[in-house]
């Protein structure tokens, strides 16, 4: 096992009183607090412990979005990642981009890097999808451990324990395989001021849209707005 891919998706930060815009089109992103989704790094601890481990020797942190995301990306790489790559989408196309569309981008980059695990946080508090990890596994073809609260790899096999409605359930899956990060599966380390100090001088892998226009051409676009009928 060599190389794992960590998804790290920027969000408006959890402490933000969030603000609707006044079309009711979403809600006010511009001059508001951003940070890494909670879940991501969750999923970033996760995959720089199994390092420590010796279970694998590279962690490869990814984001896709406009340029603010290289920062999401610097973060993940002081917590301790090894590379990042930086998947360019910007205006309307980022915009309208959805789970599907991520999938794709991270199904095309764990098969060009040669992955053997994708981890990802199970969902994102900015819209709660809980789909990326399930539609990556799918496109991929690949075994799939959602919600994992505990996570043990034993040579090719990877040990999940889940948690669902019923409590606890417990799955043995071979790699490569798709994980999910549930919110119990570690907490997060804080960045090292070495590690901040050093972070700006590293190399972040700039990829253009261009790469990957047949991958988010059929945009899912959300309905329009419309008032209410007024009640009698």
């Amino acid at each position: 096992m060599s190389r794992v891919l960590v998804g790290v998706k920027r969000v408006i930060d959890y402490a933000v009183k969030i603000r609707v815009k006044p079309d009711h089109s979403g809600v006010v992103t511009d001059g508001v607090k951003h940070s890494m989704n909670p879940f991501c790094e969750i999923a970033v601890e996760e995959a720089v412990k199994l390092k420590e481990k010796k279970f694998i020797k590279e962690v490869v942190a990814v984001s896709c979005g406009p340029t603010q995301v290289t920062e999401t990306i610097r973060t993940a790489l002081a917590m301790g990642c090894d590379r990042g790559i930086h998947v360019e989408v910007s205006g309307k196309d980022y915009e309208a981009m959805g789970p599907l569309q991520i999938s794709k981008i991270f199904a095309a980059l764990a098969k060009k890097e040669e992955a053997s695990l994708v981890i990802l946080g199970k969902q994102a508090i900015d819209d709660d999808c809980n789909q990326t990890g399930q539609m990556t596994a799918a496109l991929l073809d690949w075994p799939q451990g959602t919600f994992a609260s505990e996570v043990t790899i034993d040579g090719e096999k990877v040990k999940v324990v889940r948690e669902i409605d019923g409590g606890l359930e417990t799955i043995k899956i071979s790699m490569p395989a798709v994980l999910t990060a549930d919110l119990r599966l570690n907490t997060p380390r804080y960045a090292t001021l070495p590690n901040i100090m050093v972070i700006h001088t590293m190399y972040i892998s700039s990829q253009c849209t261009h790469t990957h226009r047949t991958l988010i051409s059929q945009l899912l676009l959300p309905p329009p707005t419309r008032k209410p009928r007024r009640r009698r």
